[in-house]
């Protein structure tokens, strides 16, 4: 049985002093959740004070990026060993605003995921088609590349400690959602794809996030389709109220 997760990114949001306080509430409201896997992502600056927060606590860190060289002359990066070193146990790869503002490509993405890992982080990969896409009936084909482009060439251990998290561009900080049928039939795609690239065991024992505002009013339906296993939550993940009430769905 898999365990879900339910994964908060906080994007470009929260002062370290922020983060703290947030975290400080977080780890008290749900310390009797245990049937779920708990992540939060906050921003580069404030991973060491959240680290030292949660230790102890059922809540897991992660980073919302990085760059796949362990060191070097890389002005503004971050190496896979200084967010392991600073207590990450996750990350972020591949999201579509990395995608869209700084052009990320599969390439990158498949050197991120092996760099992740070498330090024993287990990569979140983000994949979604944009609205533009969708219209164009091509989204099947979009989410293909991408993973297929963007997973190559792992082995079979790697394949199984990946978790994939498929976030329809167009439903991103919109208040727009695939409905849950949408969103189950690109999830079982997701994991038709990856049974063809590694095994069928090793398919169903992948956990498939969905987001794309992702919120109280939606997660019962989303997360009772079969091929949904959590969400990687955005907006709603900032306040403590909104991200215990998904987080609490699981218990």
């Amino acid at each position: 049985m898999k365990k879900p997760l339910m994964a908060g990114n906080w994007k470009m949001n929260k002062t370290v002093l922020e983060a703290i306080e947030f975290t400080k509430t977080l780890k008290n409201t749900i310390s009797d959740i245990a049937n779920v896997e708990v992540l939060i992502c906050p921003a580069f600056t404030a991973l060491y004070a959240v680290s030292n927060e949660i230790r102890g606590s059922n809540i897991n860190l992660g980073s919302q990026n990085f760059f796949w060289e362990s060191k070097g002359a890389f002005t503004g990066e971050i190496s896979p060993v200084m967010i392991k070193d600073v207590g990450c146990s996750y990350v972020i790869i591949g999201h579509s605003e990395r995608r869209q503002y700084f052009a990320e490509t599969n390439e990158a993405v498949n050197k991120k995921i092996k760099a992740a890992f070498t330090v024993t982080l287990k990569p979140i990969v983000c994949v979604g088609e944009t609205l533009k896409e969708r219209e164009d009936n091509v989204t099947s084909k979009v989410i293909e590349k991408q993973i297929r482009e963007g997973l190559f060439g792992l082995t079979l251990e790697q394949a199984s400690s990946v978790v994939i998290a498929y976030e329809p561009v167009w439903a991103i900080g919109t208040g727009k959602t695939a409905s849950p049928d949408q969103a189950q039939e690109i999830h079982h795609f997701i994991r038709k794809i990856y049974e063809q690239m590694y095994s069928k065991d090793i398919s169903n024992k992948l956990r498939i996030l969905y987001g794309g505002s992702v919120n109280s009013k939606n997660v019962s339906d989303l997360m009772n389709k079969p091929d949904i296993d959590g969400g990687l939550v955005g907006g709603a993940s900032l306040e403590v109220e909104s991200f215990t009430k998904l987080i609490r769905y699981f218990k």
